[in-house]
């Protein structure tokens, strides 16, 4: 009698459960947490009393507002979660010691990117509730609009998760990652139309900030919560939804060429 065959789990079988895993451990970091959701909510009720005005007929900051700060969460939970908490994990040996399992690599960067969806889906949920019930920000009714939220919400996250990846080599320590990740992600804020009317900046900031993937996804979030008559205010009178897909696309293959050629399993200095 021939015993049943054994299959090892696939890298996707194992990413799932990496995720569950990450889920746990992202959720018991309590201070890490309360940062991240709260913040946004911080930020939209700060901007929501002081600048309570429209921008456009039938446009107010509020609403303005509060659609930027969807597309900053989404790097809040990407780009600036991952950069910060991989750093932290290479200091600490987790790293190292995952590396020595039989567990793929693959498997570690699909339960990051599992961890990273479920936190900013949560994290857009919460926005666009306070944002509905206490902004006026109008849900959209059409599907259209829903699908168009879709790709746009998976291409940022994507691009977000694979920069910050990266960009966890950068810092020389854990106790350097908040500093050199989190000022990066302030000031693209500060330049893509989070925190001011995009098309009213300085046009050398306009300049710089569309090199970057935060300002197109702040964009198409935009394009999706503010009226269609307020796409003759953005620049080039139009939500340029082909050329957010394009930067964000370019994006996320230029994150994954850096994460494949600069990701370190161990410090500098482990020898």
């Amino acid at each position: 009698m021939t015993s049943p065959a054994i299959h090892a789990p696939s890298a996707l079988g194992l990413g799932v459960a990496r995720a569950q895993i990450e889920l746990k451990q992202f959720f018991r970091e309590r201070s890490s947490v309360i940062f991240n959701f709260s913040f946004p909510v911080i930020m939209l009720f700060i901007f929501g009393s002081v600048f309570d005005g429209d921008i456009a007929p039938g446009v107010s900051f509020t609403q303005y507002f509060t659609a930027g700060m969807i597309a900053s969460g989404v790097f809040m939970s990407s780009f600036q979660e991952l950069a910060i908490t991989i750093a932290i994990e290479r200091e600490d040996g987790t790293l190292k010691r995952l590396r020595g399992t039989p567990m793929p690599p693959a498997a570690y960067f699909l339960g990051k990117i599992g961890m990273v969806l479920v936190a900013s889906v949560a994290q857009a949920a919460i926005l666009l509730g306070v944002g509905a019930a206490l902004f006026g920000l109008d849900l959209p009714s059409e599907p259209e609009l829903w699908l168009r939220f879709a790709w746009i919400f998976l291409l940022g996250t994507v691009a977000g998760t694979v920069l910050g990846i990266a960009y966890s080599s950068l810092p020389r320590s854990a106790k350097s990652a908040g500093a050199v990740v989190s000022p990066v992600l302030i000031v693209l804020m500060f330049i893509s139309g989070v925190y001011f009317v995009y098309s009213e900046l300085p046009s050398w900031m306009q300049t710089v900030g569309a090199l970057f993937p935060l300002k197109w996804l702040a964009g198409g979030m935009r394009s999706i919560f503010l009226p269609e008559s307020f796409a003759a205010e953005e620049v080039g009178d139009s939500w340029q939804l082909p050329e957010t897909a394009l930067v964000l696309g370019l994006w996320a293959v230029v994150g994954l060429v850096l994460c494949l050629r600069t990701f370190r399993w161990m410090r500098r200095d482990a020898g």
